[in-house]
């Protein structure tokens, strides 16, 4: 079973910000294995199935970034996923819009989001699909994050999400090191 994870915060005003990217890749990553978010449990949404014979669960966390590790913990522990089972699809300041990176572990890289499944997993060994949202040092951190991609950068950041869309549905089939190998 794979658990593949977007982080995000729920709600509307929180749509289509650069905090959500994680939201907006595990939507391409539904459609394209024609799954639904249509179940509501352990705080999180919840769209399951099976793809190339692998049962799959994606997940949104509804508890808000910083305490997405409540989600992911209480579904790691009801459906007893391994480790390398799992995948994060996340923000990250520190990549460049339109750039994404796969990564095996690693620390939370001061994303608040990881840092919380880390704590609630006790392991920072699950693997990650980071996309790019840059950075603008004018901007405070909390209200750059949260605000939203800029019309010139859109067409970068739609392929990064489309990249690593496609990197996390490989994650499904595929040794992760091979995915990797092809998109980082």
């Amino acid at each position: 079973m794979k658990l593949i994870v977007g982080l995000g915060n729920p709600g509307k005003e929180y749509e289509k910000t650069r905090h959500n990217a994680g939201f907006m890749c595990i939507d391409k990553v539904a459609a394209a294995c024609n799954l639904r978010f249509d179940t509501k449990k352990f705080k999180a949404e919840l769209a399951t199935g099976f793809v190339n014979g692998e049962k799959v669960i994606l997940m949104k966390p509804q508890t808000y970034m910083n305490l997405s590790g409540e989600a992911v913990g209480a579904c790691v522990r009801f459906y007893n996923i391994p480790i390398e089972d799992i995948c994060v699809l996340v923000d990250d300041l520190d990549l460049p819009i339109g750039k994404i990176r796969l990564r095996m572990k690693g620390s939370s890289g001061g994303q608040n989001g990881l840092k919380n499944i880390i704590a609630h997993l006790g392991t920072q060994e699950f693997k990650r699909i980071r996309i790019g949202i840059g950075n603008n040092k004018l901007i405070d951190t909390k209200d750059y994050v949260l605000g939203k991609i800029s019309k010139e950068d859109q067409t970068l950041f739609e392929d990064a999400l489309q990249r690593a869309s496609h990197a996390a549905v490989d994650f499904i089939s595929k040794p992760f090191e091979r995915v990797m190998g092809e998109y980082n």
